[in-house]
């Protein structure tokens, strides 16, 4: 596990090893979506177990794009002050962070007194259920979202959530392009049927995204990131595989062209594909072989049911420059100290804990997880 331990170059910051911590939403944030005392024991803890890179839970860019109860935003002051308390004393550990900046655009639940509907490329509601995990009960089928009418103030949106990510001391910023929400929304044909600029050919649907990210580039410089899941089925998101292939190439490969710190291949996954209609929606194909090779500027990582043996043999040979960890580092904050050691992976995952609950303790299934003694 050597090659795990050696020290990576991502935009211009240096991170100690290739085991990085993905974004993972936990919803334990204040009512007023500030960052509190508890989310700052959750990251520290993450942080002294070693973890080279943080992303944090994806997080708000305005008051407009909710849909969880309790996950953070970066649009307030307060917010960005809670914030700055989690990356002092992340760096005070040894790690570096960077803020995944999400818009769920039109996955907002319809329940009738939830929060209102989303705003989407088009008025075309994501069929099933809404939360991450789609196996858990009671959970609400997502609203009829209304078209947004002029994407660019979103992008604006985006830009001004990284400006607020530097006050807060970020080391970066990580574009959440994945899961079904806005930005993949754009590039998924079943999701944007828009006929302007916005929409149609692959290249249109590209263009939100690429400027997303332009626009972050202008604040961030060289210290912006993408993860994508091109594999789809998550939310409601899958196009006929040669359209997923020629869209995803055209967007990774321009973005490529940002000079961004890295670009995260989130592997399909048919756990998180729900049978909708008969049919899963995802398109499984072999993201690391497909569009690894168009990734040339930044860094390539990989995210998605990866071993610490198969992340070992994945960067020895060269295939990526790192691999995030998700559900691991939820069960074990010293994971990374744990793989170095050669420590057994074996805390169970509280699974109805995933989520917060103003009814229960929020520090279970979140902070209280154990860690070795070394």
């Amino acid at each position: 596990m050597a090659v795990l331990f050696t020290p990576l170059t991502v935009g211009d910051i240096s991170i100690a090893n290739r085991i990085g911590m993905s974004a993972m939403t936990r919803n334990r944030a204040d009512q007023t979506r500030v960052p509190n005392h508890h989310m700052k024991k959750y990251y520290l803890q993450r942080a002294l177990g070693g973890a080279g890179l943080i992303v944090t839970e994806a997080t708000l860019i305005s008051s407009q794009t909710s849909q969880y109860d309790r996950a953070p935003g970066i649009w307030s002051m307060e917010q960005i002050v809670g914030w700055r308390k989690i990356t002092n004393v992340v760096h005070l550990a040894g790690s570096k962070i960077y803020c995944q900046l999400w818009h769920v655009g039109r996955l907002t639940s319809g329940e009738p007194d939830g929060p209102e509907p989303g705003y989407g490329p088009s008025a075309i509601p994501a069929r099933g259920r809404s939360r991450c995990f789609h196996f858990l009960p009671g959970m609400p089928d997502f609203g009829m979202p209304r078209e947004i009418p002029d994407p660019s103030i979103v992008v604006t949106q985006f830009k001004d959530a990284a400006r607020n990510a530097k006050l807060a001391g970020f080391d970066g910023v990580e574009l959440h392009a994945a899961a079904g929400f806005l930005v993949h929304q754009f590039l998924d044909s079943t999701s944007n049927i828009r006929t302007d600029k916005w929409g149609g050919s692959s290249e249109n649907r590209a263009r939100f995204g690429l400027e997303v990210l332009k626009s972050l580039v202008e604040v961030f410089g060289p210290n912006v990131s993408l993860k994508i899941s091109p594999g789809g089925g998550f939310n409601d998101m899958g196009m006929p595989l040669q359209e997923t292939i020629d869209t995803f190439s055209y967007f990774i490969a321009e973005a490529d062209k940002l000079k961004l710190s890295y670009i995260t291949l989130f592997r399909y996954n048919p756990r998180l594909d729900p049978i909708i209609d008969g049919k899963r929606c995802g398109i499984p194909h072999d993201i690391l072989s497909v569009y690894g090779k168009l990734i040339t500027n930044a860094k390539t990582f990989i995210v998605g049911g990866v071993t610490p043996e198969e992340a070992e043999r994945l960067v020895s040979t060269n295939q990526v420059d790192g691999v995030f960890f998700g559900t691991s580092w939820l069960t074990h904050p010293d994971l990374a100290k744990r793989i170095k050691f050669g420590k057994s992976i074996n805390n169970m995952l509280a699974v109805p804990h995933l989520y917060g609950d103003v009814n229960m303790d929020p520090r279970v299934g979140y902070t209280d997880y154990p860690a070795v003694t070394y």
